[in-house]
């Protein structure tokens, strides 16, 4: 049907003023956005329509944006496999951010719509393209250079980086798939520090934002 849940005055709100379509509002406080003439129910009626588990108190149901065609003008996240949406909407927060505003997915990644990946985005979601392809096609066309994030690449901050670049993280376990490595121009990393080296991994959007931090540092000096 092309719609999609969204919870909380905060990111309501962002994505009125994002211009995006409204198909219906629903809220516990009839104060709450009375100029858009919400449904007003209880808080019983309204943690029963949640998708969380302390319900707020306004749900949203808006129209799905229309994709922008993908381009190679600028910095990509990719993102292989990534499944906890909490993670998804942390990163597509992150590429907000960061500005960047285009965001491609494997096929297999967590809907960008699933309402827990909407609440994380707290609204960026209406500013960054998110795109779901196959990823071998993708990457196979693209002129860009492919940075891989591993555990094992060249050290990052010795990197010279790419303006124009596809930046790929992979999936929570067990990270990027190999016939996406076998694609990657350059395998990075983001090495560790501690005396013990211990440390098994890094969060996938702990690691995002230290990379788009990296890239936007030594391309914007």
């Amino acid at each position: 049907m092309g719609l999609f849940v969204a919870e909380g005055p905060k990111v309501i709100q962002e994505l009125f003023e994002a211009g995006l379509e409204i198909e219906a509002l629903y809220v516990a406080d009839s104060e709450l956005f009375a100029d858009r003439c919400p449904v007003v129910i209880s808080d019983k009626e309204l943690a029963k329509i949640s998708f969380l588990k302390n319900a707020n108190n306004a749900i949203a149901v808006f129209k799905i944006i229309k994709k922008k065609k993908l381009s190679d003008e600028n910095l990509t996240v990719v993102l292989d496999a990534i499944r906890d949406p909490g993670n998804l909407g942390t990163i597509i927060r992150l590429c907000d951010w960061f500005g960047v505003e285009q965001l491609v997915c494997s096929e297999d990644t967590v809907d960008c719509y699933n309402p827990k990946v909407i609440q994380a985005t707290m609204g960026s979601i209406s500013r960054v393209n998110v795109s779901y392809v196959d990823l071998s096609d993708y990457l196979n066309e693209t002129n860009l250079p492919i940075y891989v994030g591993l555990m094992n690449g060249e050290n990052i901050y010795k990197q010279k980086l790419a303006k124009k670049a596809i930046i790929v993280l992979g999936n929570e376990a067990n990270g990027v798939s190999e016939n996406i490595l076998k694609i990657a121009t350059n395998k990075i990393t983001i090495p560790r520090f501690g005396n013990l080296q211990k440390t098994e991994s890094l969060n996938v959007a702990t690691a995002t934002a230290i990379l788009l931090s990296e890239f936007k540092r030594t391309i914007e000096l």
